[in-house]
């Protein structure tokens, strides 16, 4: 733990300002009850060191992490596929209300995966972020998919980051002062979504959206040896990719 922009914040404070509860119990997918796939042991794997992940970003005061984290997984789709984008978080944050997302005030990235496969996504230059909430301004883009594959539990984690960066849901409720290492302090109440980048000695590695001076350079690393774990709730609900 150490010192970086959260500091002058208390702990009531942080929560409130760059964490989102989500929202009623009503508009929550199902959590994770039990694994549906069968755990394919593979090699460690950091698709950050690959140049299959995009550049860190910085959400700041609008708890709009549910876009960055679909943007990230949307991005490393075109990477994979050898392309580049650099998707308009504030489109997300504008135009997926009726999906059932709030804005600044929370949303989950399965939604916005929704909007990418129906309406298409706009460009970071096409919708530039403003990090607040406004009326959508601009509907779709060029940007589409077919669809979205869910990774449920453990083992769909596991599989999953062999092939491709993942979406994820995680309470961040002790994150503020992370400096380095793997961490492992965590409560088990979704409030926050990042991005699996990748599974490199027994611990996940997230990019967060929290800018380079937070962390590892963006990054953290969770304890994710065994399942039993289930660090940070990073599978207490699925994980998600493009299709």
């Amino acid at each position: 733990m150490g010192i970086n922009q959260f500091t002058v914040y208390t702990q009531e404070e942080f929560a409130s300002t760059y964490l989102t509860p989500m929202m009623g119990e009503a508009t929550l997918p199902e959590p994770v009850i039990e694994e549906v796939e069968t755990l394919n042991t593979v090699g460690d794997v950091d698709w950050s060191t690959q140049g299959k992940v995009s550049h860190v970003k910085n959400q700041g005061s609008c708890g709009s992490c549910w876009a960055f984290s679909a943007t990230g997984v949307l991005e490393s789709y075109a990477l994979l596929k050898g392309q580049t984008a650099d998707l308009s978080e504030q489109q997300l944050v504008d135009c997926t209300r009726d999906l059932g997302n709030y804005g600044c005030n929370g949303g989950w990235p399965s939604n916005a995966l929704k909007y990418a496969a129906s309406k298409g996504l706009s460009s970071e230059n096409q919708y530039p972020y403003v990090a607040r909430d406004q009326a959508c301004k601009l509907t779709g883009g060029s940007f589409k998919i077919s669809g979205q594959k869910s990774h449920s539990g453990f083992s769909g984690l596991q599989n999953g980051i062999s092939s491709t960066p993942i979406s994820v849901t995680v309470d961040a409720t002790n994150w503020s002062g992370y400096k380095s290492g793997v961490f492992s302090n965590c409560k088990t109440s979704i409030n926050h979504a990042v991005l699996l980048v990748g599974f490199v000695n027994g611990a996940y590695k997230i990019k967060n959206s929290w800018g380079t001076g937070w962390g590892e350079q963006g990054y953290i690393r969770l304890d994710g040896v065994n399942k039993q774990a289930n660090t940070c709730g990073v599978y207490s609900y699925a994980g998600v990719t493009a299709a």
